[in-house]
């Protein structure tokens, strides 16, 4: 078990990509956004869902799926986490399970040692249907049976999530009481222009926490349009910093004192019933 020195100030960044068919690519991309962040002085990185591959179809991520413990994507979190000294939080990669037509949308966290801190198997599968536009993720995805998961910080507890997670706030409740939420995401253009923010913002002030969103951004090789507008937001549901779209960091403060000037101004937490 990793043990995190609490600290009053930790710098936390979201990465934005906009993930390609090329494995290699997309993991040198990340690097090198991975590296911009910490040049900056982050201290906990987060990359968006998919930001190892987007693939042309559905099944293609069953091409890259790794098992828990061993292959390079893995190798890629665990060595940057350890090259730079930080807490990594490796969006989302396609793990193995007992399914051979699905796979686990995993998101995996690392800490400055390298080591292995934290799993998330995605729970709520994304469907949609408008128009032309159509997504039903259970098809190449199964759902997972982890429930909510959390790892210790030098900010404290830290909840993770994954995208349309977003869409459940007792999810969220049932992860207790938080100083930061993490939720790498591939939003849609046309439901992230609608909603994104907004639930963010949401989740943050019910929650009196910190939320870090980190997202695709841009219009992607296979067609796909993703919305992006990365970013951090505080307890009381400023937005500290944000990147539109194309490639880019997000970054700021985690700060406690901030956390518990909301938490004693507005004891919304205190005050649950339910």
């Amino acid at each position: 078990m990793v043990m995190a020195t609490i600290k009053e100030s930790f710098r936390v960044a979201a990465i934005q990509t906009i993930s390609s068919t090329q494995l290699q690519a997309n993991l040198q991309d990340a690097g090198d956004l991975i590296a911009r962040a910490v040049e900056r002085g982050a201290e906990l990185v987060v990359l968006p869902e998919y930001f190892c591959f987007m693939g042309r179809n559905d099944a293609d991520k069953l091409g890259i799926k790794e098992q828990a413990g061993s292959g390079p994507i893995q190798e890629f979190l665990s060595g940057q986490a350890k090259h730079h000294g930080i807490w990594l939080v490796g969006g989302t990669l396609p793990l193995d399970n007992e399914d051979p037509g699905r796979i686990y949308n995993s998101t995996l966290v690392y800490g400055p040692s390298g080591d292995r801190v934290g799993r998330y198997d995605k729970i709520h599968l994304f469907g949609f249907k408008k128009g032309q536009e159509s997504y039903d993720e259970s098809v190449s995805i199964r759902a997972g049976e982890n429930g909510p998961q959390t790892f210790m910080a030098p900010c404290g507890r830290v909840g993770l999530s994954i995208c349309y997670d977003l869409r459940f706030p007792e999810f969220f409740r049932a992860m207790g009481e938080v100083n930061l939420i993490v939720l790498p995401a591939a939003f849609t253009y046309t439901t992230g222009s609608a909603h994104w923010e907004v639930l963010l913002r949401a989740r943050a002030i019910e929650n009196q926490c910190y939320v870090l969103a980190s997202a695709q951004g841009g219009k992607h090789e296979n067609g796909r349009r993703t919305w992006g507008h990365s970013v951090l937001i505080d307890p009381w549901g400023d937005v500290v910093d944000s990147v539109a779209e194309g490639p880019g960091v997000a970054i700021g403060d985690v700060n406690l004192q901030r956390l518990s000037d909301v938490r004693e101004s507005l004891p919304a937490l205190k005050h649950r019933t339910m």
